[in-house]
């Protein structure tokens, strides 16, 4: 099930006059990207992920509004819930998106028959659109799903996968993105049904690996269960900025900050990271990353040095910065790890007293002051299973 023109049903919710006309919703400024747009304005050429100066030169007439990443949490939380009381096993792969597993249910009530009851309970009591594709499996299934759109249902019966697939663009095929659909246009791959006739091991041999994926969700093959909860295997931050710049203490506190926030997530979700990694882009969109191994650590003392260093070895052309970013990964499960040499019971106590303020006040309520000039540093839990949220107002 996906939810249709998510943020922009929400915002008609909320205000009726939006009703009917071109809405654009996402960072406002010129480096703003469309997070969602109406029906109206995809009429004009406009789509998700487009640079918004463009959007507004494809459709001038266009609403353009910054969008509420908490109102349309709040949205998608009260379909979550539906969901939830009526199906066994479902998955939220974002917030707008969900898989559902019916097997089973076709004993009862029949698949079709209970997805139906559940999408029309979700427009009555949410008010939102929703359209769905039921099939054997998932990649079927979301492909249907955007044929059925909008705010529309469709099924496609088992062993049908094949005919269905066959004359859509390879372009429909998760996992198929600009770079893949231009080298296979080139090699004169536009529909599914040339990838049906092609033998595996052609695929393997031009697209490695990710052909023998891409030929099987062709195929209608996929074994993925639907997960109710993911494991997290890193976490990350990244911040971009709307004018360039070389402010070394602006980017300094937003680090701290970045890193900071991280660690107390780690904290948050008992979780320990091994590996840091530095991320820094220029404005002439040159990406460099570096990481480092570090012991078992959530500690801001341990990790915000690390973070610090990899910038200063990153930062040596001094050219305007468009972008930085923070991850940790090989996370593992586990408590602060008390260093024999260094770590104390205050600093032990240091840590627990802000955690329990933060988590009685939030996240940015006890911050160190190096950090404080980054008023907007991400909040939310990582490991409560939840995918992150995506925010309307994010930029390129």
């Amino acid at each position: 099930m996906d939810l249709d023109t998510f943020f922009v049903s929400c915002e008609r919710l909320l205000d009726s006059k939006l009703i009917g006309k071109p809405v654009l919703i996402g960072g406002t400024s010129d480096r703003g990207v469309v997070a969602s747009c109406s029906y109206e304005a995809r009429r004009f050429g406009v789509h998700s992920a487009m640079p918004m100066r463009m959007a507004k030169q494809l459709c001038p007439e266009a609403i353009v509004l910054r969008g509420n990443s908490g109102i349309y949490t709040k949205f998608s939380n009260s379909v979550t819930e539906i969901i939830k009381e009526s199906v066994p096993l479902y998955e939220k792969s974002s917030i707008d998106e969900f898989y559902m597993d019916l097997t089973g249910m076709d004993k009862f009530f029949g698949c079709l028959q209970l997805a139906s009851e559940i999408r029309s309970r979700i427009i009555r009591e949410t008010g939102l659109p929703i359209s769905f594709g039921l099939s054997i499996n998932k990649t079927v299934s979301k492909i249907a799903t955007g044929e059925a759109k909008p705010n529309n249902q469709i099924q496609i019966p088992m062993g049908n996968e094949k005919p269905f697939l066959s004359p859509l663009s390879v372009k429909k095929i998760p996992m198929v993105g600009n770079v893949t659909y231009k080298a296979m246009c080139d090699l004169g791959i536009k529909h599914i049904h040339t990838i049906q006739k092609m033998p595996m091991e052609m695929m393997y041999k031009v697209f490695g690996k990710n052909g023998i994926s891409i030929w099987k969700k062709a195929n209608g093959i996929d074994n993925s269960p639907v997960v109710q909860y993911h494991e997290r295997k890193s976490i990350s931050t990244e911040r971009t900025f709307d004018k360039d710049t070389t402010d070394v203490h602006k980017l300094k506190s937003i680090i701290i900050a970045m890193a900071e926030n991280l660690a107390y997530q780690l904290r948050r979700g008992n979780k320990l990271t091994a590996c840091i990694t530095f991320k820094i882009r220029y404005s002439d969109f040159q990406t460099y990353t570096q990481q480092k191994r570090i012991p078992y650590s959530a500690a801001d003392h341990h990790i915000i040095p690390v973070v610090l260093e990899l910038c200063n070895k990153l930062y040596q052309r001094r050219l305007l910065v468009r972008l930085i970013g923070v991850k940790f990964s090989h996370l593992v499960e586990g408590g602060h790890q008390i260093d024999l040499f260094e770590d104390d019971d205050k600093t032990i106590s240091l840590y627990q007293a802000l955690d329990k303020m933060r988590e009685r006040y939030g996240d940015r309520a006890v911050i160190r002051a190096s950090g404080m000039s980054a008023k907007s540093i991400s909040r939310w839990n990582p490991f409560n299973g939840e995918p992150p949220p995506l925010l309307a107002n994010r930029r390129s």
